[in-house]
Order: C-alpha cells, then sequence, then structure tokens
C-alpha cells in the first residue's frame, strides 16, 4: 500500500477526527501508532501529530504493543486502570474508605499507603480527580442514596453512612439528596419541578426550576427530546407544566442565552458529584469572551492529570449558558465535545466576544 493510500485510510477512518481534535473523551476507546517512531500514544496526546500516512488506530493498547510498537512516555497510554503502582496503591486506599464505618484520617491512609501525607493527598487527587475527604464524603452519599432508595428509615441511614450526628447529615442532605431526605426515600414524588419548552435563535430551550432554584437548561433541535431528557434526569420528581408567573424565568433564560454577558440572575439548584461541583465552579469562573482549555481546568481544580474527568464533567452538566462548559476548548482553541452541537458552542462564543458578530443557526 502506498503512503497515499495509507494517508487517505487514516483520513477516512472516524477515529481520525477525535484524533485531530485531541479530544479527551476518546481516550480509552482507542491508541493511535506511528510508524516512524514506533511509539503509540492516547488520542488526547500533547504531542505533535504525526502525518496521517504514517498513523495506524489500534482498539487497545496491548494490541498495539502485540504490532510491535512501545507506549509514549509522555502521554503513558499503557498506564490503564489499576496498571501503575501508585493507581492500585490509590485504589486499594479508595476500598479501604468505602469499607470504613467512620472517615479514616489522612494520617491513617498515609500509614496505610507508606507515604507522606503530603504525598499521598497530591497522589491521591491526581488519580481520582478529589482529595481522599471528598471521595469519602462522595461515598457515603452514595450509601445514603442507597439506602434510602431501599426504604430504610433516615436514622438507620445517616448511621449506617457513617454520620455520627443528626445536625451534620441533615446539614448536608439537600445539597446531597436535592431534596429532604424525606421526600427522597418515597422516590421524590414530593420534589416539585416546573419546566417549560420556549424557543431561543439556537433552536428549542426547554427551563425547569425546583424549590431550590433552576435546576435545566436544556437545547436541542426536537422540543419533545428535551422534555423526555428531563424526565430521564429527574424520574422520580413531580414534574409540572409550568404556568403564565413561570414564563417570566423562561424569558429571562432566553434572553441570557441570546445575550450571555448580561448574566443570568437566577439562583441555581446545581446537583453533581462533589468533582463535577469543583469543576463547575470552575468554569463559573471564566469570565465571558474567555476560554479555558480542559487541561487548563484540570490545573485549576489541583487535578492536572485528570483530563478525561474534567471532560466527563463538561458533559454531564445540565445548566446550559450559566454553568459555561462552552467556555472550554481544545488546547490548540479549536471546538469539540459539546453536550449541545458545537455549532451551538460556537455561538455562544461569538456572543460573548466584543469583536465578532452574533450568528444565528
Amino acid at each position: 500500500m502506498t503512503a497515499h493510500d495509507e494517508k487517505i485510510r487514516a483520513l477516512r477512518d472516524p477515529r481520525w477526527a477525535a484524533l485531530q481534535n485531541r479530544d479527551p473523551q476518546a481516550d480509552g476507546r482507542f491508541v493511535y501508532a506511528v510508524r516512524t517512531t514506533g511509539v503509540y500514544c492516547r488520542p488526547a496526546c500533547p504531542s505533535r501529530l504525526a502525518k496521517p500516512e504514517n498513523i495506524e488506530f489500534h482498539d487497545t493498547a496491548g494490541a498495539a504493543e502485540r504490532a510491535g510498537y512501545r507506549p509514549c512516555k509522555r502521554c503513558r497510554p499503557d498506564e490503564e486502570s489499576g496498571a501503575s503502582p501508585r493507581t492500585r496503591t490509590v485504589t486499594d486506599l479508595c476500598r479501604f474508605i468505602e469499607a470504613a464505618q467512620t472517615t479514616p484520617s489522612l494520617a491513617e491512609l498515609a500509614a496505610r499507603a507508606g507515604w507522606s501525607p503530603y504525598h499521598l493527598q497530591r497522589t491521591f487527587k491526581a488519580v481520582t480527580g478529589v482529595s481522599p475527604r471528598a471521595y469519602a464524603e462522595a461515598h457515603r452519599a452514595r450509601r445514603v442514596r442507597q439506602g434510602l432508595a431501599n426504604g430504610a428509615s433516615v436514622t438507620d441511614t445517616l448511621y449506617e453512612a457513617g454520620y455520627n450526628s443528626n445536625g451534620r447529615f441533615y446539614a448536608q442532605s439537600n445539597q446531597m439528596l436535592g431534596m429532604t431526605p424525606t421526600q427522597y426515600r418515597a422516590g421524590g414524588s414530593e420534589a416539585d419541578i416546573r419546566f417549560a419548552v420556549g424557543e431561543c435563535s439556537l433552536g428549542a430551550i426547554l427551563v425547569a426550576q425546583s424549590e431550590k432554584g433552576v435546576c435545566a437548561i436544556l437545547m436541542g433541535d426536537d422540543p419533545h427530546s428535551l422534555v423526555q431528557e428531563l424526565q430521564d434526569q429527574f424520574n422520580t420528581a413531580n414534574l409540572i407544566a409550568g404556568d403564565r408567573l413561570f414564563e417570566d424565568i423562561v424569558a429571562r433564560v432566553v434572553g441570557f442565552i441570546e445575550a450571555p454577558r448580561t448574566g443570568l440572575e437566577l439562583p441555581l439548584d446545581i446537583r453533581g458529584t462533589a468533582f463535577q461541583r469543583r469543576v463547575w465552579e470552575a468554569l463559573q469562573k471564566i469570565p465571558p469572551g474567555q476560554t479555558l482549555s480542559y487541561s487548563e481546568v484540570a490545573h485549576r481544580i489541583g487535578s492536572p492529570k485528570a483530563v478525561r474527568a474534567v471532560a466527563r464533567a463538561c458533559a454531564a452538566n445540565r445548566l446550559a449558558g450559566a454553568i459555561p462548559c462552552h467556555r472550554v476548548v481544545r488546547n490548540d482553541g479549536g471546538l469539540s465535545g459539546y453536550r449541545w452541537g458545537v455549532e451551538r458552542k460556537r455561538i455562544l462564543l461569538e456572543r460573548e466576544s466584543d469583536d465578532r458578530p452574533v450568528l444565528a443557526l
């Protein structure tokens, strides 16, 4: 096969677009190998991209190594989950935290790993994206949700999850569950969420609000699909079509989407894991008209190696515009990976820029 044929084959491969965009969400789906260097890499490897005629794709790191390639020392594509010694140690610590009745101290975890507390804190965060304490809190939240969903009493659930006082549990329960423990135990049937679907220049837009604030801003081409998405995301809540008073909230959200620089002065009901909330808080600090790369966001939250996790948190965002995941771009400034479509991402960024025209779909 000629070099031209190899080039055409690479360019026609559906994985080429993800590689060219350095899409962090493609990591784990495949690796690419470079014939001229004998090295294989992750799709998001920051190394200079080789010519397409010199690239071949493999489904796994093992397949690339069987073909005679060695792992890149920069992106370490062979260090999958559990592969490296430090990852195995952190995994063991995660299991230890999950099995403990009360949250282990940093000193206890450091002694178990044979590391200093400082090294443990830094390494644990680099591997998991969160601190040991945040991981423990997230695990306790999962135990609470599971216990309440299985019909256990609130008192039994909180002590089983490791809370040693009612006050501390109830102080965190609303943020943890998005409703009171009693409502969650009843399947969330008492949690009312009002919603309405409208139109904006970017297509259909759905706005939903709980008692705490706006909990969803969804965009798309099909209004019925947006309603189905809301039902899937809040499948235990009581969904209520918004009345005329709610139309004012929808109008304010639409106005914000049309002119993002004006800001959205509405309370938000932000629900997510501890790591997701850290990412989303960082996104809310990006000024309109500015962008950050996925790796820059990872550095800002103190987890420089959690680039893929940052991308997943952006994809999980259900508050379009209000949590500005559209302001996160590739390392080269290119656009990729937007839940509501790259074209909408481009338009939102243009609307936030002083020197670019406002364009509609």
